[in-house]
C-alpha cells in the first residue's frame, strides 16, 4: 500500500520493500526467506515477534538469552520522531508571530517560506534514506510560515488560529478513533478511489489558482469567503482525513513488517505534511464561518 506523502509512496512500507524476513526471493540452492527458513512465516506471524531458536535453547538447558535490538521502528520512535517535528513546526511558528509583525511584506514572507518548505520537502522525499537535519529544517520553515500566516488571520479574525488547532485536533483524533474502531478500512480500492478524488481536487484548485492570477476570478473564485469556498475548505478537509488513514497504514505496516528504526523520521515527515495541509484548511474555513456571522 502506497501513500499519498510523497515521502511514503516514495518508501512505501510494504511487502514487495524486501525488509528483512519479507524478501521472497530464494537464496541459491535454500529455502525461500519468510518460508521454510522462518517456522512461523506460514502461521502469518512477524519473523521479528519472537526467536524460537531462543526457545529451543532454554528447552535443552541453555541459560535464558537477553533480548537482543533489532534497531526496528517501533510506536514509540514514531511517537518520539513526531514530536520532535511537530514541536519544530510549533516553535518555529510562534516565533514568527512574536517577532514578525503583520505588514504589507508578511504575505510574501509566508510565500517564500512556504517555497523554502516546499523544496526541502521535495528534497528529503526524493532521498533514499531519512535526514533528521533536512526534516527538521523543513519543520523549521513550515513554523514560519504558519505563523506569519496565523497571525495575519487572527489580526482579522480574532481567535482563527487557535479554532483552527483545536479543529485539527478534533480532526486528527476523529480519524485516529474510526481507524483504530475498524470502522474505516484501508484497502487498496479505497486507496484508489481516495487518490483520484484528490487528483482531481488539486488539479482543479491548480486551474482555479490560475484563474485568479490571471483575473478571471479575482474574487478568488473556488477559494472565496463565500458558502462556495466553505464546501471546497470542507472537501480539502476530508481529504486531509483520508490522507491520515494512508499515514496510519503506513505506520501500522512497518512496524509489523519490522521497517528499520530511521523510517520513522519518514513516518514523522508524513504525519507533520498532512496535519500542515489539514490546519491551514482549517484556518480558512473558521474565517469563512467567522466572516458570515
Amino acid at each position: 500500500m502506497r501513500s499519498s506523502n510523497p515521502v511514503f509512496s516514495r518508501r512505501g512500507f510494504s511487502r514487495d520493500n524486501g525488509y528483512a524476513g519479507f524478501n521472497t526471493a530464494p537464496p541459491a540452492g535454500g529455502p525461500a526467506v519468510g518460508t521454510q527458513a522462518n517456522p512461523y512465516a506460514q502461521q502469518g506471524g512477524n519473523p521479528y515477534a519472537q526467536n524460537p531458536y531462543a526457545q529451543q535453547g532454554q528447552q535443552y538447558g541453555a541459560p535464558p538469552q537477553a533480548p537482543v535490538s533489532t534497531g526496528r521502528m517501533t510506536m514509540d520512535d514514531v511517537v518520539m520522531r513526531s514530536a520532535m517535528t511537530l514541536g519544530t513546526v510549533a516553535v518555529g511558528a510562534i516565533l514568527a508571530w512574536a517577532v514578525l509583525p503583520v505588514t504589507s511584506t508578511s504575505y510574501a514572507l509566508a510565500i517564500g517560506a512556504a517555497l523554502i518548505a516546499f523544496v526541502l520537502a521535495m528534497v528529503q522525499s526524493f532521498k533514499r534514506t531519512a535526514s533528521p537535519a533536512l526534516i527538521l529544517a523543513y519543520a523549521a520553515f513550515e513554523g514560519v510560515f504558519l505563523g506569519v500566516i496565523s497571525e495575519m488571520f487572527n489580526s482579522q479574525w480574532s481567535g482563527a488560529p487557535f479554532q483552527a488547532v483545536l479543529g485539527t485536533m478534533a480532526v486528527a483524533g476523529a480519524t485516529l478513533l474510526v481507524y483504530k474502531a475498524g470502522w474505516i478500512r484501508v484497502t487498496a480500492r479505497y486507496a484508489r478511489i481516495g487518490m483520484a478524488i484528490a487528483i482531481a481536487f488539486i488539479l482543479v484548485m491548480a486551474v482555479n489558482l490560475l484563474l485568479v492570477v490571471f483575473g478571471v476570478a479575482p474574487d478568488g473564485g473556488l477559494r472565496s469567503m463565500g458558502p462556495l469556498g466553505a464546501v471546497v475548505g470542507i472537501i480539502a478537509i476530508l481529504l486531509g482525513a483520508f490522507f491520515l488513514t494512508l499515514d496510519f497504514k503506513q505506520i501500522e505496516d512497518g512496524i509489523a513488517y519490522g521497517a528499520p528504526r530511521e523510517e520513522a523520521w519518514l513516518a514523522a515527515f508524513g504525519l507533520t505534511m498532512t496535519l500542515v495541509w489539514i490546519y491551514v484548511e482549517m484556518l480558512r474555513l473558521v474565517a469563512i464561518f467567522s466572516s458570515n456571522d
